[in-house]
């Protein structure tokens, strides 16, 4: 398997470029339960790791995300180098963030956050959001009720654009994982986040 890129899912039908996190490339738990859910619903998905990830795993050593002009660089390059026409881009947390800041790339046509990271946890003075607020294309942001990086009761205090709607997954923190005693499963809640993930993919389609 490529360290670089990995397509999932039907050689024809809507595509949704996904980008990793910043601590985890593209093979990530996370990451191949969404490609792999996305797919059965007939969704193609490329999944692919920035070139600070694809050292990590050459190199078997850590390192920090690239800056990221470096990481919208790879991140554009992706999509023109192996898409046609317009896509739906999108990521997990970091990935996420870079994929918001796209919103003027000609073939990009929409946008999808799981976990938006509005402020490190802990830190909501060092916001990362202002640029949502201008975003002038079609965007999701699927963001667990208790995530650290932005919780459900923040949101009535961020400024966003009205292209943007927004969806909370039950209980969920950074990963969407809920709590026992919730009686949600992180199951149902990738499943959750993979239907409505899916329904506005079509949607953005549909609409071209």
């Amino acid at each position: 398997m490529s360290n670089e890129f990995q397509w999932d899912g039907p050689q024809t039908g809507p595509v949704f470029v996904f980008a990793h996190g910043a601590g985890a490339g593209m093979d990530h738990a996370f990451m191949a339960q969404v490609a792999s859910g996305l797919a059965e619903h007939g969704i193609r998905v490329l999944r692919f790791n920035f070139p600070y990830m694809i050292r990590r795993l050459e190199e078997g050593t850590k390192r920090p995300p690239d800056r990221a002009p470096k990481l919208l660089t790879a991140f554009s390059e992706i999509i023109e180098q192996h898409c046609d026409g317009p896509v739906v881009i999108g990521g997990k947390s970091m990935g996420g963030r870079m994929a918001s800041w796209l919103g003027e790339h000609e073939q990009v046509a929409g946008i999808a956050c799981l976990g938006f990271p509005f402020h490190p946890p802990g830190r909501p003075e060092k916001f990362k959001g202002e640029h949502l607020a201008t975003l002038a294309k079609p965007c999701l942001i699927l963001q667990g009720e208790r995530d650290t990086f932005g919780k459900k009761e923040e949101f009535a205090d961020f400024v966003l654009s009205e292209h943007i709607r927004y969806q909370f997954i039950p209980d969920g923190d950074h990963g969407f994982t809920p709590r026992k005693r919730s009686g949600y499963t992180e199951a149902g809640n990738i499943a959750l986040a993979v239907e409505t993930l899916s329904q506005f993919i079509r949607e953005i389609y549909n609409e071209k």
